[in-house]
């Protein structure tokens, strides 16, 4: 039994090891951006607003909606007023949460221009004439109309164009007369 799935398993790695290497380090890689982001936001960028606003740190940054047990005291942080039992709005730690997100949006944002920008290059494309998508330079016929595109029929495929000489117009014009058939008869 367990070594039907020792089996399994290696056959899965085997089969899917990649996707599952991906996996993992995608994983990793989230939760140290995830601390490095929380740091850059906690201790570099929401200090200096916070002192800016309220002359402390930016996660005590807060109002008393109703105060605790003891009526008019005052508070220097969220947990001292919610301590004494006071109902407060944490406006310091709402914008703290936006200026984190911002601040990965603006990342992400970078790391996948910067990831597009040194990507190989997609192949050359040009317009369709006929209904104006994107195929590649060179197609014959487009991939999404399926009209073929005249100015790249290769020449020994184009048709006669007229240009015949009269002796081969003649014996086409002969040879079709004998292939007839006589309705009337």
């Amino acid at each position: 039994m367990a070594i039907g799935i020792i089996e399994e398993f290696k056959d899965f790695l085997k089969k899917r090891g990649g996707n599952v290497m991906d996996l993992v380090l995608a994983v990793i890689i989230g939760t140290v951006f995830t601390k490095v982001i929380n740091s850059l936001v906690n201790d570099i960028a929401t200090p200096p607003l916070g002192l800016l606003l309220h002359g402390t740190n930016l996660e005590n940054y807060f109002i008393v909606i109703r105060h605790g047990k003891t009526p008019n005291a005052t508070y220097h942080t969220p947990q001292e007023a919610q301590e004494d039992g006071a109902v407060t709005e944490n406006v310091g730690s709402f914008l703290n949460s936006v200026i984190e997100f911002f601040t990965v949006a603006i990342t992400l944002f970078l790391v996948f221009y910067v990831y597009k920008l040194i990507r190989k290059p997609k192949e050359k494309t040009e317009e369709c004439p006929w209904c104006q998508a994107d195929i590649p330079i060179g197609s014959i016929k487009c991939q999404f109309c399926t009209s073929v595109i005249n100015e790249k029929i290769p020449p020994q495929y184009l048709r006669d164009t007229g240009e015949a000489t009269s002796d081969s117009t003649a014996n086409l014009a002969a040879t079709s007369r004998d292939n007839l058939i006589d309705i009337n008869t």
